[in-house]
Formats: structure tokens, sequence, C-alpha cells
């Protein structure tokens, strides 16, 4: 419960500095100011939209299914919300006390599917339903490439525990870090990154927004503050596969500071408190390139996005898989 509580309050507090992060990190790439009128620099903008869109009239079509309409965005975010239940947060905090840990955060996050699909159905709307069945289409093939290399981490460290995981890389800074200490999970993690844009929904794969009527997708009937909770949840997508692949590739908590000589820097820089921020510091970096990545490549055709899942990254992921078990037999002997 304190993980829970710990991430529920980062979560709301990172999502109003992460729009305006990506506001301004936009307007840099594009050669552009972004905010600036409200407070200094603007950095009071993002909180300026927040209070507009909770004062914003709910408004629903007559004709939408009210039950699932209702519930569909309340269940995207839970999916996404319930993934951080099982992320140790630094040596002391861990999860869920789950052995499986990693499997069921697969299983959980993977039921935004379901609150997806019913937004789109109970909408009653052609596009919406349209926009929905392509969004579950994206998120479903994304899925196998995405645990195929969660996979080939797991065959490296032989464990499902995520706070074991950690421990696994903690020692001497970054030269611990799975990453590093195992080059073949190089290509994992960049297939991890790849399928996690296309898990959130981020651009060259916001296949929701790019309907040729440029409307919302599954979420066109939305307003107002359930038009929020599925915004709430995109981002909440970044931060949590963000974190799981600092832990899985990254060190986790661990500081990435090596001891040199008698300096001891990472005995310093450990500890709960050091390591919670080293989790979040790292986690943040990842969510900046994802950031970065949608201001700089244009947005793939639906083909495109599909062939890019099962021509490539899916089989280059069981190619892997079959590497990384010649590489844990290899390290045995």
């Amino acid at each position: 419960m304190l993980t829970l509580a710990f991430y529920l309050l980062f979560l709301l507090a990172f999502v109003v500095v992460a729009v305006y992060a990506e506001r301004k990190t936009a307007a840099f790439i594009q050669n552009r100011l972004g905010p600036m009128e409200v407070g200094p620099k603007g950095i009071l903008q993002t909180i300026a939209d927040l209070l507009k869109m909770i004062q914003k009239e709910d408004i629903r079509a007559n004709a939408v299914d009210k039950l699932p309409f209702l519930l569909a965005p309340i269940i995207v975010f839970l999916a996404v919300f319930a993934g951080f239940s099982v992320l140790p947060l630094n040596s002391e905090v861990a999860g869920s006390d789950v052995t499986g840990g990693l499997f069921l955060l697969l299983a959980i996050i993977s039921l935004d599917v379901l609150g997806i699909l019913m937004a789109g159905w109970a909408s009653n709307n052609k596009y919406s339903l349209f926009g929905s069945m392509r969004s579950v289409a994206q998120i479903v093939s994304y899925e196998i490439p995405m645990g195929l290399s969660v996979l080939c981490v797991v065959i490296v460290t032989g464990t499902l525990d995520l706070q074991k995981t950690s421990f696994l890389q903690s020692g001497n800074g970054l030269i611990n870090w799975n990453i590093i200490q195992h080059p073949v999970l190089i290509i994992p993690f960049f297939i991890f990154f790849i399928a996690g844009l296309a898990e959130s929904n981020r651009t060259p794969f916001d296949l929701p927004e790019s309907e040729s009527e440029l409307i919302g997708g599954y979420h066109t009937e939305y307003s107002g503050f359930r038009w929020g909770i599925f915004m709430l949840s995109e981002y909440g997508m970044m931060l949590l596969l963000s974190i799981v692949g600092t832990i899985l590739f990254f060190g986790g908590w661990n500081s990435p500071l090596p001891n040199i000589g008698s300096f001891n820097l990472y005995e310093m820089t450990s500890g709960a408190i050091w390591g919670t921020f080293w989790l979040l510091f790292k986690s943040i970096i990842l969510v900046f390139i994802q950031m970065w990545v949608r201001w700089t490549l244009p947005r793939l055709r639906v083909d495109q996005l599909m062939s890019l899942s099962w021509k490539y990254l899916t089989p280059l992921s069981i190619l892997m898989l079959f590497i990384c078990g010649i590489w844990k037999l290899w390290l045995i002997n």
C-alpha cells in the first residue's frame, strides 16, 4: 500500500510536470517558444488547463451505452495504475510480494484493451468503434515482442521477481547493470522500448489520433475529466514502462556511480532515499526520450505499424530469445 500511495501521488505530480515539459520539448525541437503567458515561462499553463478541464461539462451523446461508457476510462486507468503495485521502490520497499511479479505486471496492464474496446463500442459511434479496434489490434500486436523481450531478461537473470532483479544488479554502479554485464540484452531493450511506445499510443504509433478526420479514435465522444482520465492513463503507461525498463535493463534503484579506488561512491549514493531517487531519475530520462521521439519521427501508417511488429520485431525477439538462452548456458558452463 505504501508503494501504491507513493506512486499515485508521484503520478499525479508527474503528469502535471510532464505535460509542461513535453510542450517545452516540442517547442524547442520545432524552434518555438511553447507556453509563455501563464506564470513565469508558462509554468502554470498546465495547472490552468487542468482546472479548466475539471470544470468542463460532462457531455454525453444520447445514444451512448451509459454504463460501459462511464466505466471504460476507469478500467483503462486502473489497469495501468495496478501495474505499479509490483514495482520495487527501493532496496527496502518492494512492491507486492509476488514471486512472478513480472508476468503479473504484463497480465495486468494488458487489461487496458478491455477499457479501450468498451469506450469505442459504448460510444455508439462508428469512428470511435473503428478507432478502438485499431488501438486494440496495435496493443495486442506489440504485446508479443514486448513479452518476448522481457522473457530474454528472465532467461538471463533466472528470476521473475523485480526486486531480486534489482538486487542482482547491485554492487558497483553501472558496471553491474544488466545491459552492460549482459550485452546480449541491448537488442531486447530496443525491442522493449519500441513496443512500449506502441503500448502507450505514443508517436510514431499514435493511431487513435491519426484518423483522416483528425478525430480522437476511441475517445471521440469523451469530454472534460473523463477524457482527462485517458490522458492520465497514457502518461501513466509511459512512466510505468519506463520504470520497468529501468529495473530490467538499467539497474533499477541501484546507484550508477561505481567505486573508484578508496572513493566508495556506490555506497555513498545507496540507501532507501537514494534508491528511490535513482529509480525515478533513470525512468524520467526514458520518459524524456519518448517525448524526444514523438516530436522527431513521423507517424506510421497502420500497415507499416503492423508490418513492423509481425515481420520484424516479433521474429527478431524470438531470435534473441534463443541467443539469450545460449548466453545463459555459456555463463553457467
